[in-house]
C-alpha cells in the first residue's frame, strides 16, 4: 500500500508538472517538470522552517522511495529497452565504432581524468578524498544521459548521424559504466575480490558478454513467438515480459540487464517487427513511447525532490563547480582522443566533438550510483552533494543550451 501511494501522488504530481510546463513554460518536458520539481523542494525548505510537519510529509515521500532500487532495477530496464527498440539497425551499423569508441574507451577515459582531477583538487581543498574513492565517482559520473537531450536535437534539426552517435553511446555507456563503478565500488569497500588484471577482465566480460547474449536470445525467442500470432495486445505483451522477466534472469546470472535490455530492444525493434503487421507496430511504437515518457517524468520529479534529503549542499557548492569543470574536461578529451585516430577525423570534426561534450547530459543514473555507494564511507554524503550539483548544472544548464548550441554549429557547417 505504501508504494501505490508514493506511486500515486508520483503520477498526480507528473500530470500537474507537465501541464503547467506545457500551458506556461513551454521547456523539454522533462527539464520543466523537474525545474518545477526542484523550485517546489527550494519553497518546502523555507516553508519547513515554519511548517515542519508539511516538510515532513514530502521528505517522507522520498526517503520511501528507495531511488537506486526503483531506478537501477526498474526503470532503467523500461528506458533503454524504449530506446533501443527505436533506433533503426541501419544507422547505428553506420555510425557503430563511434558507438562503440564512446561508450568504452571513452568512459575509462573519462573516469581516470574525473578521478585523478577530484583528487587533486580535494588536496588542495584539504578534504581527505581516498584515490579509490574519486574513482569510483568517476565512474558514476562519466554516463552520460540524453533522455532530454534527444528532443532538443531533434528540434534543432542536427544531422541524423550526430543524433545517432549520441543516443547510440547512451545506451551503451550506461551497461559499461555500471559495470565499472560495480567493480570499483566493491574495491573500495575492501571486499574479497580477484584484482588481478585477468579476474577484473573475465568479470566485465561475463557483465557484459552475458549480458549481450542474453538479450539476443531473449529477441530471438520473442521473434519466435511474435512470428506465430497476429494480435498486437499479445506482441505488446511479450515485449513487456521481455524486459520484466528478461531483467530477472539478468540479475540472477550476474549479467549485465542494461546491456540485455539495449541488445533486446534493439533486436525486436528491427528483426520482430518484420514479422508485425502496421498495426502492431503502430501499437508497440506508441506504448513504449508513452511508457518512455511517464517514466522520464516520473524520474525528473524525483532528481528535482532529492534536494530535500540530501545534507548540506550547500557546503559542497564550490567543490561541485569546480568538479562541473573537471566532468566537462574530461567529457572533452575522452572525445578528442579518439577522434584524433586517423580514420576518426572525419566522423569526429571539431565541431561534432564540441556538441558531443556539451551534449552529454548527466541524469538520474548518476545519481542513483552516487546513492549505491559503500555506506560504510564516511565521505558518502559529499560524493552524493556533489553528484547532484553536477547532475542539476548538467540538466539545466546544457540542456536549455544545447539545442542554440547544435543550430549554431550547423549553421556554420
Amino acid at each position: 500500500m505504501e508504494l501505490y501511494y508514493s506511486l500515486s501522488i508520483l503520477i498526480v504530481l507528473a500530470a500537474l508538472f507537465s501541464y503547467i510546463n506545457a500551458r506556461f513554460l513551454k521547456l523539454p518536458p522533462s527539464i520543466g517538470v523537474m525545474i518545477i520539481a526542484l523550485l517546489l523542494s527550494l519553497v518546502l525548505v523555507f516553508w519547513g522552517i515554519e511548517f515542519p510537519k508539511t516538510m515532513g510529509h514530502f521528505t517522507k515521500l522520498v526517503t520511501t522511495i528507495d531511488l537506486p532500487e526503483i531506478l537501477m532495477n526498474v526503470m532503467l530496464n523500461f528506458l533503454l529497452f524504449a530506446g533501443g527498440i527505436h533506433i533503426r539497425f541501419k544507422d547505428l551499423r553506420a555510425q557503430k565504432w563511434p558507438v562503440i569508441i564512446m561508450s568504452t574507451i571513452g568512459v575509462i577515459i573519462s573516469t581516470i581524468i574525473v578521478g585523478y582531477g577530484l583528487y587533486a583538487v580535494s588536496r588542495l581543498l584539504h578534504i581527505d578524498f581516498p584515490m579509490i574513492e574519486c574513482f569510483v565517482f568517476g565512474a558514476l559520473i562519466s554516463p552520460t544521459d540524453p533522455i532530454a537531450v534527444m528532443g532538443i536535437l531533434k528540434q534543432a534539426g542536427v544531422p541524423k548521424s550526430l543524433e545517432t552517435k549520441v543516443t547510440g553511446e547512451s545506451l551503451f555507456n550506461d551497461g559499461v559504466a555500471v559495470v565499472m563503478f560495480m567493480t570499483l565500488n566493491t574495491l573500495s569497500s575492501g571486499q574479497e575480490m580477484d584484482t588481478s588484471f585477468s579476474g577484473i577482465s573475465l568479470l566485465l566480460i561475463e557483465e557484459i558478454a552475458g549480458g549481450v547474449g542474453l538479450g539476443l536470445l531473449l529477441g530471438f525467442l520473442s521473434t519466435v513467438l511474435i512470428k506465430r500470432v497476429n494480435e498486437y495486445m499479445v506482441e505488446v505483451l511479450i515485449t513487456l515480459a521481455v524486459v520484466m522477466g528478461g531483467s530477472l534472469m539478468a540479475s540472477a546470472l550476474h549479467f549485465s540487464a542494461p546491456l540485455t535490455m539495449v541488445t533486446a530492444g534493439l533486436f525486436i525493434g528491427n528483426i520482430s517487427t518484420k514479422y508485425t503487421t502496421a498495426i502492431t507496430k503502430d501499437y508497440l511504437a506508441k506504448f513504449w513511447h508513452i511508457i518512455d515518457e511517464i517514466l522520464n517524468y516520473i524520474l525528473f520529479i524525483l532528481i528535482g525532490f532529492e534536494l530535500l534529503i540530501i545534507p548540506n549542499v550547500v557546503q559542497y557548492l564550490r567543490l561541485g563547480v569546480i568538479v562541473i569543470v573537471i566532468v566537462l574536461l574530461g567529457r572533452l578529451i575522452s572525445i578528442y582522443i579518439p577522434s584524433r585516430i586517423a580514420s576518426f577525423r572525419q566522423v569526429f570534426d571539431i565541431k561534432t566533438v564540441f556538441l558531443l561534450t556539451w551534449g552529454g547530459l548527466r541524469g538520474g543514473v548518476s545519481i542513483a550510483l552516487a546513492l549505491s555507494m559503500n555506506e560504510s564511507s564516511p565521505h558518502k554524503p559529499a560524493f552524493v552533494a556533489i553528484t547532484y550539483i553536477v547532475v542539476l548544472f548538467s540538466i539545466i544548464v546544457q540542456g536549455l543550451t544545447v539545442g542554440k548550441f547544435a543550430k549554431k554549429l550547423t549553421m556554420k557547417a
